[in-house]
């Protein structure tokens, strides 16, 4: 939700709709922190790991835990680090999946130790 059509498609071709694309995902993360370095780890390792589409190494690593004979070949990390064989639709979802996951971690580890992450404006009912 947080990028068009075109950031989607040109942030791994073009730095420009990359960084307008980590900005924009980085915005919301004021609402919890000001804390510039975890606001700066944040949108900066979201820039990379989007522009260079760093889940599909990720993805193909992990495909070399299964058996030799099931690895991906070296061709199958261009794309999404699944093999060949696998459906698109699969490929696609598990990639989609490890570059959320890299993000949670990052955005997670940034904030825990160094934002100082601001108070709700309201409670929760348990708390």
């Amino acid at each position: 939700m947080i990028q068009t059509h075109h950031m989607a498609v040109m942030k791994t071709q073009q730095w420009g709709p990359a960084i307008l694309h980590g900005v924009t995902y980085t915005l919301p993360f004021l609402l919890i922190t000001q804390s510039i370095p975890a606001l700066l780890i944040i949108c900066v390792t979201h820039i990379i790991i989007d522009h260079y589409r760093l889940a599909r190494h990720v993805v193909w690593a992990k495909n070399h835990l299964a058996p030799r004979k099931f690895w991906p070949e070296k061709k199958d990390l261009y794309t999404t680090g699944s093999p060949d064989t696998a459906p698109v639709w699969m490929a696609t979802w598990v990639m989609i999946f490890a570059d959320n996951a890299i993000h949670l971690a990052i955005n997670a580890l940034a904030l825990i130790f160094l934002g100082s992450v601001l108070p709700l404006p309201f409670s929760f009912p348990w708390s």
